[in-house]
């Protein structure tokens, strides 16, 4: 299939500082047809600037933003693009189904058209049942999903998702999930911000990681841990109590790194290391309690390139 000439987002070399404090230092990035795409970063990277551009509300100081192969701001750019901001932005004494008519009309929406389109989300939201109830009734998880539902309802083809599941219950959480990847089997386009890793391992089909303003990786799982970290992946051996200096000894001349009573070995070849390690550990009588294998991950990579955890 060939690649479409205008992807429904294309960012090249965006600038935007505040005063003497860079915000965005020429950040480039394209987001493909019908995938989602996470953005992840520490706080202050620059994830909530380059969101802000995309949708308008921030003027960048050089570079392009083209959407569709068109300028933000622009009617068409408008009707295609969806924004669901990480704060809740309800009507509390309305009902969830009066919410929509008037998010709805705010898109320009009406009669039948509007209508139709309100009782899709409700039920995409799982919130069909609750239209007529007020919205300072419902719990924190359906708010967030009539949030995301009212953000929706123009039929958007590029959405913005900005940490959907902040603060939702387990189940709310999992209903956020098969919503999300109900828009990908849609053929929606979007862009997932977020502070749960395993968000972005479940439901990302790329990743872009930014630090200080700039895009610092960008690919699928897989390619970003192998880029990192090649083959590698970690043994740890578990003795009982503090390992005895027999054990030490041995696990420090098998390039052993020593944490309590256990040791981690850096493998690339986990097939034939791990069998060659713990036949010495049998010939050498050393006694292993339990073992473990870590192959690295998404959080290994974040960590690996910025030195901090996402939530820092």
């Amino acid at each position: 299939m060939l690649r479409p000439m205008n992807p429904p987002l294309r960012i090249e070399s965006l600038v935007k500082s505040y005063g003497s404090r860079s915000a965005l230092s020429g950040v480039s990035l394209e987001v493909k047809e019908g995938e989602i795409l996470g953005l992840l970063g520490p706080n202050g990277a620059g994830k909530t600037t380059l969101i802000r551009c995309v949708v308008g509300r921030v003027v960048p100081n050089s570079g392009s933003i083209s959407i569709f192969g068109e300028g933000v701001g622009s009617p068409s750019t408008r009707a295609r693009t969806g924004y669901i901001p990480q704060e809740i932005a309800l009507y509390p004494r309305l009902t969830a189904g009066e919410n929509l008519d008037v998010f709805g009309r705010y898109a320009g929406l009406g009669g039948e058209a509007l209508a139709a389109s309100a009782q899709s989300c409700l039920t995409w939201a799982g919130l069909a049942e609750r239209a007529k109830e007020p919205v300072m009734k419902l719990s924190g998880g359906m708010k967030r999903r009539l949030n995301m539902a009212a953000g929706l309802l123009h039929k958007p083809r590029l959405i913005l998702l900005d940490e959907p599941t902040t603060g939702v219950d387990p189940q709310s959480r999992q209903r956020i999930y098969a919503m999300v990847e109900q828009l990908r089997q849609d053929g929606v386009s979007v862009i997932y911000t977020t502070h749960y890793m395993e968000e972005a391992e479940r439901l990302c089909d790329r990743v872009a990681i930014i630090d200080n303003g700039k895009i610092i990786a960008l690919g699928t799982q897989a390619e970003l841990v192998r880029q990192s970290f090649g083959t590698q992946c970690e043994l740890w051996l578990h003795f009982d109590g503090e390992a005895a200096p027999t054990h030490a000894a041995w696990a420090s001349a098998r390039g052993g790194t020593r944490n309590g009573s256990s040791f981690r070995f850096t493998v690339t070849d986990p097939a034939a290391e791990i069998a060659e390690i713990l036949e010495s550990a049998r010939a050498e009588s050393v006694l292993i309690r339990d073992l473990s294998f870590r192959a690295p991950n998404l959080e290994s990579v974040f960590l690996h390139l910025t030195g901090r955890a996402l939530r820092e």
